[in-house]
């Protein structure tokens, strides 16, 4: 054994089980210096994101410390803060988790033609995804792009048993100085919102596993029938985990494919969902502009509208359309949206109000502590139609209709809409708590009448798309 460390940069993987760059430097036999480095990339997160980041970072850090080890944080450039911590520590590798959106790939392909160049083993790792961009092909070579094939191409592939957490990691002889977390004020941009959100929140690698565990007690055998009614719980509440790399995907399928051999009815359009996560990231490694350019070119001349007043009605969840509304306030209560009403949100703004997709997509990264650039980018042109595998553009979901089909007693309206209620509940209320409080919103105020006729908000899409087509 040496006494030279081996550094592990963590990132969006802040878990300790199932960690395949943690498990190889404890392999070495020698000391490890866990490390997160708020970089270049870290700096362009949207609130949300960034306030969930630093959550995620105080819990892991703690974590690190139970095992006898601690967490090193050092704020700038990805590349100068790794040299001068190799430097300091006489590091002889940096190991870390690999990412695929174009931003964190060009930072660590700097990172590792530097450190090698110094003569520093670099070396990065699986752990984000259960497969790999490129090791799954179509027949004749290539991407997938289109979601279905994708699917049948892995759900019978063999996916590795995830590992353990590591023993007892060997501290280094000497630390180096770590910044305070606090002193990087990663929720500042929350302002008043994040004590609202951190309410619901479920911070941290022992929260996962406890939502894991409930939703396969609780909840999979009727998720497939019930996932889509946004006021039952049905879902398993884990895509903040997964975002964080607080539980690993390895972990979520293998216990997916339990239930389904127990014969939970809902296990395989659970484990679609999970593989519908893997397609994004499939896409956006093969197709790096997925976040900014239309997927489908022949879209580049569509009239989208820039941002506009009734785009800022749609942000402040003030469109006079309940279910639209009621989705955009549980985004500033909870942080997240279900699923069911991310769609209908997106369809409102691209469609009914002829908005750019983009003015959406760059919304939710902003108020989302689940942000994912993939999922986010691929879901929203998928649902303005100009996407990858993408919902034909003439469907356009009717928020009425919606409610009417999937909030029929209107429970989820009534859970974030406090205006017009006698005794409104406490989430409702806390969306007033929540948003800023330059929008001068009150839960007395009258609830606003609807920005566009909802029949003529659709004709309006339709005669968009029929001229585009000619």
């Amino acid at each position: 054994m040496s006494e030279a460390p081996v550094i592990v940069w963590f990132r969006r993987d802040l878990r300790l089980a199932d960690h395949p760059a943690l498990t190889a430097a404890e392999a070495t036999g020698r000391p490890v210096v866990p490390v997160f480095v708020h970089d270049e990339v870290t700096e362009a997160l949207g609130a949300a994101p960034e306030w969930r980041l630093g959550q995620g970072l105080a819990r892991f850090g703690q974590a690190l410390e139970a095992a006898g080890t601690r967490l090193i944080l050092r704020r700038g450039r990805a590349l100068e803060v790794l040299r001068d911590l190799v430097a300091e520590t006489g590091a002889v590798a940096v190991f870390w988790s690999r990412a695929y959106d174009p931003a964190a790939k060009a930072r660590d392909i700097e990172v590792k033609a530097a450190l090698k160049g110094l003569g520093i083993e670099a070396r990065s790792f699986a752990g984000h995804l259960l497969f790999e961009p490129w090791e799954v092909e179509t027949g004749q070579g290539g991407p997938y792009r289109v979601y279905s094939p994708y699917w049948r191409a892995v759900k019978d592939r063999p996916v590795a048993e995830a590992l353990p957490p590591p023993g007892r990691l060997r501290p280094p002889a000497a630390w180096p100085a770590s910044d305070r977390l606090e002193a990087w004020r990663m929720g500042g941009a929350m302002r008043r919102g994040a004590a609202v959100v951190a309410r619901h929140a479920g911070v941290g690698e022992a929260a996962a596993a406890d939502r894991l565990a409930a939703f396969l007690a609780h909840r999979i055998d009727g998720y497939k029938e019930q996932r889509d009614f946004p006021a039952i719980p049905a879902t398993s509440g884990l895509s903040e985990n997964l975002t964080w790399g607080e539980i690993s995907p390895r972990v979520i399928w293998h216990a997916g494919q339990r239930a389904m051999a127990a014969g939970a009815r809902g296990a395989e359009h659970f484990l679609k969902e999970l593989v519908w996560r893997e397609f994004a990231w499939h896409l956006m490694h093969h197709f790096p502009d997925l976040a900014r350019a239309n997927w489908r070119a022949d879209w580049d001349a569509f009239p989208w509208r820039g941002d506009s007043p009734e785009a800022e009605a749609w942000r402040r969840g003030m469109t006079g359309e309940p279910f639209v509304d009621a989705a955009m306030r549980q985004m500033y209560v909870t942080g997240t949206m279900h699923n069911r009403a991310r769609m209908i949100v997106a369809s409102y703004l691209t469609k009914h109000l002829l908005t750019d997709w983009r003015v959406g997509l760059d919304w939710f990264e902003e108020c989302l502590i689940d942000w994912d650039p993939a999922a986010n980018a691929m879901g929203w042109q998928w649902v303005a139609g100009c996407g990858p595998d993408a919902a034909p553009y003439f469907r356009v979901f009717n928020p009425a209709g919606q409610a009417e089909k999937f909030d029929v007693s209107g429970a989820y309206r009534r859970a974030f809409i406090a205006e017009g209620q006698r005794n409104p509940p406490a989430t409702a209320l806390e969306f007033f708590a929540a948003c800023p409080e330059s929008w001068r919103l009150s839960p007395a105020q009258p609830y606003p009448r609807p920005l566009v006729d909802l029949a003529a908000g659709r004709e309006r899409a339709l005669a968009a798309y029929s001229a585009r087509e000619k």
